[in-house]
Protein backbone atom coordinates (compact mmCIF):
# COMPACT_ATOMS: atom_id res chain seq x y z
CA UNK A 1 0.00 0.00 0.00
CA UNK A 2 2.81 2.22 0.69
CA UNK A 3 4.52 1.81 -2.40
CA UNK A 4 1.36 2.24 -4.60
CA UNK A 5 1.00 5.40 -2.55
CA UNK A 6 3.92 6.77 -3.70
CA UNK A 7 3.47 5.99 -7.21
CA UNK A 8 0.36 7.97 -7.14
CA UNK A 9 1.42 10.89 -5.49
CA UNK A 10 4.43 10.10 -8.92
CA UNK A 11 1.96 10.89 -11.04
CA UNK A 12 0.40 14.03 -10.35
CA UNK A 13 1.71 16.90 -12.54
CA UNK A 14 4.56 19.07 -10.64
CA UNK A 15 5.74 16.55 -8.44
CA UNK A 16 9.03 14.77 -8.11
CA UNK A 17 9.98 11.36 -7.14
CA UNK A 18 11.42 11.32 -3.61
CA UNK A 19 15.50 11.07 -3.89
CA UNK A 20 17.12 7.66 -3.06
CA UNK A 21 19.14 7.85 -0.48
CA UNK A 22 20.89 4.75 -1.32
CA UNK A 23 21.87 6.88 -5.02
CA UNK A 24 25.89 7.11 -4.84
CA UNK A 25 27.86 10.45 -5.44
CA UNK A 26 25.08 12.77 -4.49
CA UNK A 27 26.28 15.75 -2.78
CA UNK A 28 24.46 16.41 0.15
CA UNK A 29 24.11 20.17 -0.78
CA UNK A 30 21.94 18.28 -3.67
CA UNK A 31 19.84 16.69 -1.28
CA UNK A 32 18.93 19.61 0.48
CA UNK A 33 18.23 21.49 -2.66
CA UNK A 34 15.73 18.52 -3.76
CA UNK A 35 14.20 19.27 -0.27
CA UNK A 36 13.68 22.57 -1.08
CA UNK A 37 12.12 22.32 -4.21
CA UNK A 38 9.93 20.42 -3.06
CA UNK A 39 8.90 22.70 0.14
CA UNK A 40 8.76 25.26 -2.72
CA UNK A 41 6.22 23.17 -4.69
CA UNK A 42 3.81 22.43 -1.73
CA UNK A 43 3.80 26.01 -1.25
CA UNK A 44 2.50 27.22 -4.64
CA UNK A 45 0.01 24.57 -4.49
CA UNK A 46 -1.34 25.77 -0.71
CA UNK A 47 -1.66 29.23 -2.12
CA UNK A 48 -5.80 29.41 -3.69
CA UNK A 49 -5.00 32.58 -6.11
CA UNK A 50 -6.15 30.90 -9.94
CA UNK A 51 -3.67 33.60 -11.27
CA UNK A 52 -0.71 31.81 -12.46
CA UNK A 53 2.45 32.90 -10.56
CA UNK A 54 5.81 31.46 -11.37
CA UNK A 55 8.41 30.56 -8.61
CA UNK A 56 12.09 31.14 -8.68
CA UNK A 57 15.23 30.04 -6.52
CA UNK A 58 18.65 31.53 -6.01
CA UNK A 59 21.15 29.17 -6.27
CA UNK A 60 24.65 31.53 -5.84
CA UNK A 61 26.11 32.75 -3.19
CA UNK A 62 25.18 35.95 -2.17
CA UNK A 63 28.98 37.93 -2.08
CA UNK A 64 28.72 40.84 -3.60
CA UNK A 65 25.56 42.93 -2.71
CA UNK A 66 24.77 46.38 -4.15
CA UNK A 67 22.73 49.39 -2.73
CA UNK A 68 18.81 48.34 -4.04
CA UNK A 69 19.01 52.14 -4.94
CA UNK A 70 21.53 52.08 -7.69
CA UNK A 71 18.80 49.25 -9.20
CA UNK A 72 16.45 51.42 -8.59
CA UNK A 73 17.21 54.59 -9.55
CA UNK A 74 14.91 55.90 -12.55
CA UNK A 75 17.31 58.26 -13.59
CA UNK A 76 20.25 56.23 -14.68
CA UNK A 77 20.50 53.56 -17.60
CA UNK A 78 21.14 50.11 -17.39
CA UNK A 79 25.15 50.80 -18.38
CA UNK A 80 25.29 53.55 -15.49
CA UNK A 81 24.17 50.82 -12.62
CA UNK A 82 26.62 48.30 -14.48
CA UNK A 83 29.64 50.85 -13.86
CA UNK A 84 28.71 51.64 -10.94
CA UNK A 85 28.98 47.70 -9.46
CA UNK A 86 31.95 47.31 -11.85
CA UNK A 87 33.80 49.85 -10.41
CA UNK A 88 32.77 48.60 -6.75
CA UNK A 89 33.60 45.25 -7.62
CA UNK A 90 36.98 46.68 -8.52
CA UNK A 91 37.53 47.94 -5.00
CA UNK A 92 36.37 45.18 -3.21
CA UNK A 93 38.54 43.38 -4.80
CA UNK A 94 41.98 45.20 -2.85
CA UNK A 95 40.20 46.85 -0.20
CA UNK A 96 38.02 50.57 0.05
CA UNK A 97 41.32 52.53 -0.97
CA UNK A 98 42.64 51.19 -4.63
CA UNK A 99 42.84 51.94 -8.13
CA UNK A 100 40.32 53.37 -10.42
CA UNK A 101 39.98 50.69 -12.55
CA UNK A 102 40.49 52.08 -16.33
CA UNK A 103 37.71 52.15 -19.14
CA UNK A 104 39.48 49.37 -20.78
CA UNK A 105 38.70 47.31 -18.13
CA UNK A 106 35.10 48.22 -16.86
CA UNK A 107 34.66 47.90 -20.79
CA UNK A 108 35.60 44.21 -20.20
CA UNK A 109 33.42 43.72 -17.14
CA UNK A 110 30.19 45.11 -18.32
CA UNK A 111 30.74 43.44 -21.92
CA UNK A 112 30.50 46.86 -23.52
CA UNK A 113 32.64 47.54 -26.74
CA UNK A 114 33.28 51.38 -26.68
CA UNK A 115 35.09 52.78 -23.75
CA UNK A 116 33.23 56.30 -24.92
CA UNK A 117 30.34 54.25 -23.63
CA UNK A 118 31.98 54.20 -20.29
CA UNK A 119 33.02 57.67 -20.53
CA UNK A 120 29.61 59.01 -20.74
CA UNK A 121 28.53 56.37 -17.59
CA UNK A 122 30.72 57.60 -15.59
CA UNK A 123 30.04 61.32 -16.32
CA UNK A 124 26.11 60.55 -15.50
CA UNK A 125 27.36 59.07 -11.97
CA UNK A 126 29.28 62.05 -10.94
CA UNK A 127 26.65 64.05 -12.14
CA UNK A 128 24.14 62.61 -10.09
CA UNK A 129 26.56 62.37 -7.20
CA UNK A 130 26.77 58.80 -6.92
CA UNK A 131 30.56 59.12 -8.14
CA UNK A 132 32.81 62.37 -6.67
CA UNK A 133 36.30 63.32 -8.21
CA UNK A 134 37.74 64.45 -5.00
CA UNK A 135 41.15 65.31 -6.31
CA UNK A 136 44.41 64.77 -7.81
CA UNK A 137 47.69 63.05 -7.52
CA UNK A 138 50.73 64.98 -8.14
CA UNK A 139 54.60 64.75 -7.77
CA UNK A 140 56.50 67.05 -5.80
CA UNK A 141 57.31 68.87 -9.55
CA UNK A 142 53.79 69.13 -9.74
CA UNK A 143 53.41 66.42 -12.50
CA UNK A 144 49.82 65.31 -12.54
CA UNK A 145 49.83 61.21 -11.07
CA UNK A 146 46.00 60.74 -10.92
CA UNK A 147 42.83 61.95 -9.64
CA UNK A 148 41.45 60.52 -6.37
CA UNK A 149 37.61 59.48 -7.06
CA UNK A 150 34.85 58.33 -4.36
CA UNK A 151 32.36 56.01 -4.88
CA UNK A 152 29.01 56.76 -2.55
CA UNK A 153 25.87 53.68 -1.30
CA UNK A 154 23.56 56.70 -2.26
CA UNK A 155 24.06 60.20 -4.17
CA UNK A 156 25.41 62.76 -1.97
CA UNK A 157 23.76 65.75 -0.67
CA UNK A 158 24.74 69.38 -3.04
CA UNK A 159 26.80 70.82 0.58
CA UNK A 160 28.95 67.41 0.78
CA UNK A 161 29.74 67.32 -3.55
CA UNK A 162 30.62 71.17 -3.37
CA UNK A 163 32.74 70.59 -0.02
CA UNK A 164 34.46 67.46 -2.15
CA UNK A 165 34.44 68.39 -5.63
CA UNK A 166 36.07 71.89 -6.13
CA UNK A 167 34.86 71.65 -9.56
CA UNK A 168 31.50 70.02 -9.83
CA UNK A 169 29.47 73.40 -10.22
CA UNK A 170 31.68 73.89 -13.66
CA UNK A 171 31.58 70.45 -14.63
CA UNK A 172 27.57 70.72 -14.40
CA UNK A 173 28.01 74.09 -16.70
CA UNK A 174 30.11 72.59 -19.01
CA UNK A 175 27.97 69.29 -19.43
CA UNK A 176 25.59 71.14 -21.09
CA UNK A 177 27.36 71.27 -23.92
CA UNK A 178 28.24 67.51 -24.06
CA UNK A 179 28.77 65.61 -27.19
CA UNK A 180 25.91 63.25 -25.81
CA UNK A 181 22.31 64.08 -25.37
CA UNK A 182 21.46 62.24 -22.54
CA UNK A 183 24.43 63.74 -20.31
CA UNK A 184 23.21 67.06 -21.20
CA UNK A 185 20.01 66.29 -20.58
CA UNK A 186 20.75 64.98 -17.05
CA UNK A 187 23.16 67.91 -16.18
CA UNK A 188 20.21 70.27 -17.54
CA UNK A 189 17.79 68.19 -14.93
CA UNK A 190 20.39 68.77 -12.01
CA UNK A 191 21.04 72.82 -12.74
CA UNK A 192 17.25 72.92 -13.14
CA UNK A 193 16.46 71.36 -9.89
CA UNK A 194 19.02 74.04 -8.15
CA UNK A 195 17.40 76.69 -9.76
CA UNK A 196 14.18 75.82 -8.90
CA UNK A 197 14.91 74.81 -5.37
CA UNK A 198 16.45 78.44 -5.01
CA UNK A 199 13.96 80.23 -6.34
CA UNK A 200 11.18 78.64 -4.16
CA UNK A 201 13.43 80.00 -1.25
CA UNK A 202 15.18 77.13 -0.41
CA UNK A 203 18.92 77.19 0.85
CA UNK A 204 20.17 74.36 -1.09
CA UNK A 205 23.15 74.26 1.10
CA UNK A 206 21.34 73.43 4.20
CA UNK A 207 21.84 70.17 5.83
CA UNK A 208 19.61 67.34 4.74
CA UNK A 209 17.67 65.05 6.36
CA UNK A 210 19.49 61.89 5.18
CA UNK A 211 16.06 59.89 6.07
CA UNK A 212 13.93 62.30 5.00
CA UNK A 213 15.56 61.88 1.29
CA UNK A 214 15.56 58.23 1.01
CA UNK A 215 11.71 58.22 1.64
CA UNK A 216 11.34 60.59 -0.77
CA UNK A 217 13.75 57.86 -3.00
CA UNK A 218 11.84 55.14 -2.23
CA UNK A 219 8.22 57.00 -3.07
CA UNK A 220 9.79 58.04 -6.57
CA UNK A 221 10.48 54.19 -7.39
CA UNK A 222 7.51 53.21 -5.89
CA UNK A 223 4.91 55.45 -6.90
CA UNK A 224 3.83 56.10 -10.25
CA UNK A 225 3.63 60.09 -9.63
CA UNK A 226 7.30 61.87 -10.83
CA UNK A 227 8.49 62.81 -7.12
CA UNK A 228 11.41 64.36 -5.92
CA UNK A 229 14.49 62.07 -6.53
CA UNK A 230 17.92 63.09 -4.66
CA UNK A 231 19.55 65.63 -7.09
CA UNK A 232 15.99 65.85 -9.50
CA UNK A 233 12.99 67.72 -8.54
CA UNK A 234 9.65 66.52 -9.54
CA UNK A 235 9.08 68.80 -12.08
CA UNK A 236 12.52 67.38 -13.93
CA UNK A 237 11.89 63.33 -12.84
CA UNK A 238 8.73 63.88 -14.93
CA UNK A 239 10.59 64.96 -17.95
CA UNK A 240 13.48 62.85 -17.77
CA UNK A 241 11.07 59.76 -17.35
CA UNK A 242 9.15 61.34 -20.68
CA UNK A 243 12.09 60.02 -22.90
CA UNK A 244 12.58 63.36 -24.39
CA UNK A 245 16.82 62.36 -25.08
CA UNK A 246 15.72 59.04 -26.68
CA UNK A 247 16.09 58.71 -30.71
CA UNK A 248 13.00 60.29 -31.14
CA UNK A 249 13.21 63.07 -28.90
CA UNK A 250 14.44 66.63 -29.78
CA UNK A 251 17.64 66.41 -27.93
CA UNK A 252 19.08 63.37 -29.36
CA UNK A 253 22.26 63.75 -31.64
CA UNK A 254 23.07 59.85 -31.60
CA UNK A 255 24.94 57.47 -29.51
CA UNK A 256 27.99 56.74 -31.79
CA UNK A 257 30.64 58.31 -29.74
CA UNK A 258 33.50 56.71 -31.80
CA UNK A 259 32.97 59.56 -34.08
CA UNK A 260 35.00 61.99 -32.32
CA UNK A 261 37.44 64.75 -32.97
CA UNK A 262 41.29 63.00 -32.33
CA UNK A 263 41.63 65.74 -29.91
CA UNK A 264 38.92 64.37 -27.06
CA UNK A 265 39.84 60.77 -27.76
CA UNK A 266 42.10 60.22 -24.51
CA UNK A 267 39.39 60.50 -21.65
CA UNK A 268 40.82 57.59 -19.70
CA UNK A 269 40.53 58.89 -15.64
CA UNK A 270 44.23 58.53 -14.74
CA UNK A 271 44.74 61.13 -17.85
CA UNK A 272 41.62 63.61 -17.09
CA UNK A 273 43.21 67.54 -17.12
CA UNK A 274 43.36 68.71 -13.52
CA UNK A 275 40.01 69.72 -11.61
CA UNK A 276 40.50 73.64 -11.42
CA UNK A 277 41.52 73.52 -15.50
CA UNK A 278 39.37 74.00 -18.32
CA UNK A 279 37.70 70.41 -19.46
CA UNK A 280 36.36 71.51 -22.86
CA UNK A 281 38.73 68.60 -24.61
CA UNK A 282 35.53 66.27 -23.36
CA UNK A 283 32.60 68.72 -25.03
CA UNK A 284 31.52 69.77 -28.03
CA UNK A 285 31.05 73.56 -27.65
CA UNK A 286 29.01 74.12 -30.95
CA UNK A 287 26.03 71.53 -29.94
CA UNK A 288 23.96 74.04 -27.64
CA UNK A 289 23.19 77.37 -27.15
CA UNK A 290 21.52 79.46 -25.12
CA UNK A 291 18.44 80.68 -26.81
CA UNK A 292 17.17 83.18 -23.99
CA UNK A 293 19.04 85.90 -22.11
CA UNK A 294 17.62 83.75 -18.77
CA UNK A 295 19.33 80.50 -20.31
CA UNK A 296 22.79 82.80 -21.10
CA UNK A 297 23.11 84.90 -17.77
CA UNK A 298 22.68 81.52 -15.47
CA UNK A 299 24.96 79.57 -17.80
CA UNK A 300 27.86 82.33 -18.18
CA UNK A 301 27.21 84.15 -14.75
CA UNK A 302 25.73 87.31 -13.55
CA UNK A 303 26.47 90.71 -14.15
CA UNK A 304 25.40 94.03 -11.99
CA UNK A 305 24.17 97.11 -12.51
CA UNK A 306 24.17 98.30 -16.42
CA UNK A 307 25.51 94.96 -17.12
CA UNK A 308 28.58 96.07 -15.53
CA UNK A 309 31.41 92.67 -14.11
CA UNK A 310 30.83 91.82 -10.53
CA UNK A 311 33.73 91.80 -7.81
CA UNK A 312 33.59 88.73 -5.85
CA UNK A 313 35.04 88.12 -2.37
CA UNK A 314 38.49 86.20 -2.89
CA UNK A 315 37.72 83.73 -0.35
CA UNK A 316 34.97 81.92 -2.20
CA UNK A 317 36.14 78.78 -4.64
CA UNK A 318 34.92 78.37 -7.86
CA UNK A 319 31.60 76.23 -6.71
CA UNK A 320 30.95 79.08 -4.59
CA UNK A 321 30.82 81.39 -7.32
CA UNK A 322 28.80 79.42 -9.82
CA UNK A 323 26.25 78.80 -7.21
CA UNK A 324 26.87 82.01 -5.86
CA UNK A 325 25.55 83.49 -9.45
CA UNK A 326 22.38 81.06 -9.32
CA UNK A 327 21.48 83.41 -6.27
CA UNK A 328 22.45 86.71 -7.34
CA UNK A 329 20.11 85.59 -10.66
CA UNK A 330 17.17 86.11 -8.19
CA UNK A 331 17.78 89.20 -7.40
CA UNK A 332 17.83 92.42 -8.88
CA UNK A 333 21.04 93.80 -10.85
CA UNK A 334 21.70 96.91 -8.95
CA UNK A 335 21.68 95.13 -5.66
CA UNK A 336 24.23 92.32 -6.71
CA UNK A 337 27.21 93.73 -5.95
CA UNK A 338 25.81 95.10 -2.48
CA UNK A 339 24.77 91.97 -1.37
CA UNK A 340 28.77 90.43 -2.41
CA UNK A 341 30.04 93.64 -0.63
CA UNK A 342 27.84 92.61 2.64
CA UNK A 343 29.71 89.05 2.02
CA UNK A 344 33.08 90.09 1.64
CA UNK A 345 32.66 92.91 5.01
CA UNK A 346 31.86 89.47 7.12
CA UNK A 347 34.68 88.25 5.99
CA UNK A 348 36.45 91.06 7.36
CA UNK A 349 34.98 91.52 10.46
CA UNK A 350 36.36 88.23 11.49
CA UNK A 351 39.90 89.71 12.16
CA UNK A 352 38.33 92.12 14.06
CA UNK A 353 36.43 89.55 16.57
CA UNK A 354 33.04 88.44 14.98
CA UNK A 355 32.85 84.73 15.25
CA UNK A 356 34.05 82.63 11.98
CA UNK A 357 31.55 82.66 9.08
CA UNK A 358 31.47 78.37 8.15
CA UNK A 359 28.68 78.38 5.67
CA UNK A 360 29.63 80.86 3.35
CA UNK A 361 26.40 80.17 0.92
CA UNK A 362 24.39 80.19 3.32
CA UNK A 363 24.86 83.41 4.80
CA UNK A 364 24.60 84.39 0.93
CA UNK A 365 21.22 83.20 0.44
CA UNK A 366 19.96 85.02 3.84
CA UNK A 367 21.19 87.80 2.05
CA UNK A 368 19.70 87.45 -0.44
CA UNK A 369 16.22 86.90 1.26
CA UNK A 370 16.31 89.71 3.16
CA UNK A 371 16.81 91.94 0.19
CA UNK A 372 13.57 90.12 -1.06
CA UNK A 373 11.84 90.48 1.90
CA UNK A 374 13.11 94.51 1.83
CA UNK A 375 15.18 93.75 5.22
CA UNK A 376 18.51 94.34 3.63
CA UNK A 377 20.23 97.34 4.93
CA UNK A 378 24.29 97.40 3.99
CA UNK A 379 26.07 97.15 7.01
CA UNK A 380 29.75 95.75 7.27
CA UNK A 381 29.63 96.26 3.04
CA UNK A 382 30.12 100.05 3.56
CA UNK A 383 33.40 99.63 3.81
CA UNK A 384 34.12 97.41 1.13
CA UNK A 385 32.24 100.00 -0.99
CA UNK A 386 34.14 102.64 -0.01
CA UNK A 387 37.32 101.06 -0.79
CA UNK A 388 36.49 99.87 -4.08
CA UNK A 389 34.97 103.29 -4.87
CA UNK A 390 38.51 104.74 -4.16
CA UNK A 391 40.86 102.61 -6.06
CA UNK A 392 38.68 103.64 -9.03
CA UNK A 393 39.51 106.74 -8.70
CA UNK A 394 43.10 106.59 -8.10
CA UNK A 395 43.57 104.14 -11.46
CA UNK A 396 41.59 107.10 -13.34
CA UNK A 397 44.05 109.87 -12.41
CA UNK A 398 47.01 107.91 -12.33
CA UNK A 399 48.67 108.83 -15.84
CA UNK A 400 48.78 106.50 -18.39
CA UNK A 401 52.24 106.19 -19.34
CA UNK A 402 51.58 103.66 -22.52
CA UNK A 403 50.06 107.00 -23.98
CA UNK A 404 53.23 108.84 -23.36
CA UNK A 405 56.03 106.87 -24.97
CA UNK A 406 57.51 107.94 -28.19
CA UNK A 407 57.25 105.48 -31.62
CA UNK A 408 60.99 104.58 -31.83
CA UNK A 409 61.80 103.76 -35.69
CA UNK A 410 63.72 100.79 -36.52
CA UNK A 411 66.77 102.75 -37.63
CA UNK A 412 66.69 104.75 -34.50
CA UNK A 413 66.62 101.70 -32.77
CA UNK A 414 69.66 100.41 -34.49
CA UNK A 415 71.65 103.42 -33.56
CA UNK A 416 71.27 103.05 -30.04
CA UNK A 417 72.64 99.70 -30.13
CA UNK A 418 75.27 100.81 -31.78
CA UNK A 419 75.83 103.58 -29.49
CA UNK A 420 75.93 100.90 -26.71
CA UNK A 421 78.24 98.82 -27.62
CA UNK A 422 81.15 101.19 -27.19
CA UNK A 423 80.54 101.28 -23.50
CA UNK A 424 79.31 97.27 -22.86
CA UNK A 425 82.72 96.62 -24.38
CA UNK A 426 84.46 99.02 -21.69
CA UNK A 427 82.82 97.16 -18.93
CA UNK A 428 83.71 93.69 -20.22
CA UNK A 429 87.01 94.50 -20.04
CA UNK A 430 86.88 96.39 -16.89
CA UNK A 431 85.69 92.44 -15.85
CA UNK A 432 88.21 90.83 -17.67
CA UNK A 433 85.59 89.40 -20.05
CA UNK A 434 86.33 88.49 -23.84
CA UNK A 435 86.26 92.12 -25.69
CA UNK A 436 83.92 90.38 -28.78
CA UNK A 437 80.22 90.03 -28.19
CA UNK A 438 78.39 86.75 -27.98
CA UNK A 439 76.19 85.71 -30.20
CA UNK A 440 73.70 85.97 -27.85
CA UNK A 441 73.95 89.30 -27.72
CA UNK A 442 74.53 90.05 -31.52
CA UNK A 443 71.04 87.86 -31.76
CA UNK A 444 69.71 90.49 -28.98
CA UNK A 445 71.07 93.86 -31.32
CA UNK A 446 68.47 92.59 -34.33
CA UNK A 447 65.71 94.51 -34.55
Amino acid sequence: MATSAVRQDQNKPGKKAPMDDSAGGIRPETRALDALIEATIERSEGHSSKSRSDSMLFLGNRQAPFPALVVQDPVLEPVDKLVWMAIMLKAKETGKTTGFPSYDTIAKMVNVSSTATISRAIAILRLTRWLTLCGRNRERKGRFRGNVFALHDEPLPLVDVLHLDVGYMKFLRESLGHRHARVRTVARGVLESIDADIEAGMDVCAGESVMDCRIAATESVDKAAPRRFFAFSAKVMAGLRSGNDRPNGPDYQGRNLKVVDSKVQNLHPQNLKAVCCSSSYLYKTTTTTPTTQDEKQKNCGVAGENNAPLTYPKRLCDNQRELADRYLATVSAQSRQAILDELEGRFRAEKKGMPPLYDEMSFLFCLCKALKNGEFRANLGIRVVEERVAREKACRKSPDRTKHTPDISDEEMRRRIEVAKGPLAEMRRALGMPGRISKEDESDDSP
